[in-house]
């Protein structure tokens, strides 16, 4: 347990798995950013890394509240940043609909993400099936997260109104 002060009282286990997501999370921070300059995009952020993948996604134009729900991202100024940082390297264009922006991926940012995929399968997909981890459970993990992430924003809304 990382935590033995929070480990007292109920879901002990709660703690270890608090501390296994801080040592994940700088993990994978510290893996997007590297597996993009690979790529071929020196000194991005984790949170570019993160926006211009969304971006790609589904190539659909994104707006930024979009962006930053599906992101779970409270701070929009955030994404807003890193949008902009995204559209002056002309990997992603803005523009307008309505009143509204929207973010769409030039053929030069899927470029990017495509070669991305491929450091990404050259550098850890053979990892991941080397441990034997399987579909299923990274599944069922992803599951479990998605689950846990509900629980953790709807505590952090019952403690900000203690």
């Amino acid at each position: 347990m990382s935590s033995a002060h929070l480990a007292r009282g109920a879901q002990p286990e709660l703690s270890e798995f608090e501390f296994g997501l801080i040592i994940a999370e700088h993990a994978f921070n510290r893996w997007i950013v590297r597996c993009m300059a690979a790529a071929g995009a020196k000194g991005m952020t984790p949170m570019e890394v993160l926006v211009i993948h969304h971006i790609v996604h589904r190539a659909r134009p994104k707006k930024l509240a979009d962006i930053c729900f599906v992101l779970n991202v409270e701070d929009t100024h955030i994404v807003n940043y890193a949008l902009k940082k995204l559209v002056s390297l002309g990997w992603v264009t803005s523009s307008r609909i309505g009143k509204e922006a929207v973010y769409e991926a030039t053929t030069e940012g899927v470029a990017l993400c495509e070669r991305y995929r491929s450091v990404r399968e050259q550098c850890l997909t053979d990892g991941v099936e080397r441990e034997r981890v399987s579909g299923a459970s990274l599944s069922d993990t992803a599951s479990i997260l998605r689950a846990l992430s509900g629980l953790y924003d709807q505590a952090s809304r019952a403690a900000a109104s203690l």
